[in-house]
């Protein structure tokens, strides 16, 4: 009989304490803090817009994530990176695009090698890999790269498809931004250029402005393997 009067006199002991507390503004435990107390310190100030240290970041009330970082400048571009597959159009044409065929021509239909991978070999030099459409056999993936060719006769230097060989001068094309979009494309200081007599043909330029630039069109990841 005395230990259950002893237990209920602690109890009701117990709640007049609890009762006191709320009544005086004070959450139980004088050294503790409650839930509640630390969900308050845990929000921003009203006061100065920041945030309670501690406090995890808020995703975006869209649910995405946040965006990448942009590339680093100089970066080349990721039609420039080797990675991608494109297509080359000059900036000045109205239709057609770049073909290497026996040399390098513009065509407004599907013949000859229209699919082009622009490989860095350091600097802003290029080995550019030239293939025809995926058609499920082997002979697609073999690369053709563009080589400049001097005749000999006095004509005018073209482009023409050869083994890739990066170590081959006549295969390290320069690339250059030229603002808009578009690209300056050299091998050796000559440029290459539309003529309306000989078509794309490489030529120096002297004082004379550069008339010819080229657009890349991504056409999605490059074939493995990526060619010789």
């Amino acid at each position: 009989m005395l230990k259950m009067k002893w237990v209920t006199g602690a109890v009701m002991l117990a709640c007049s304490g609890a009762l006191m507390a709320c009544e005086g503004g004070t959450t139980p435990g004088a050294a503790g803090t409650s839930s509640a107390a630390a969900t308050v310190t845990a929000t921003p100030s009203a006061t100065t817009g920041g945030t309670a240290p501690g406090t995890a970041t808020v995703a975006p009330p869209s649910g995405k994530a946040p965006a990448a970082p942009p590339a680093p400048a100089g970066a080349p571009s990721a039609e420039l990176s080797g990675k991608r597959e494109v297509t080359i159009v000059r900036a000045q044409a109205s239709e057609g695009g770049v073909s290497l065929d026996d040399r390098l021509i513009e065509a407004d239909d599907n013949s000859g090698r229209q699919l082009f991978v622009p490989t860095p070999i350091g600097g802003d030099k290029y080995l550019i890999k030239a293939y025809t459409r995926a058609n499920n056999h082997p002979a697609a993936d073999e690369a053709s790269c563009w080589q400049a060719y001097n005749p000999g006769n006095g004509g005018s230097l073209t482009v023409e498809g050869a083994l890739c060989d990066a170590k081959n001068p006549a295969q390290q094309f320069t690339i250059i931004p030229n603002g808009k979009g578009s690209y300056g494309i050299s091998n050796n200081s000559a440029y290459l250029q539309h003529s309306p007599t000989n078509g794309l043909i490489l030529e120096e330029l002297g004082d004379a402005p550069l008339r010819s630039t080229f657009r890349f069109v991504d056409n999605g990841p490059a074939r493995r393997p990526a060619g010789g």
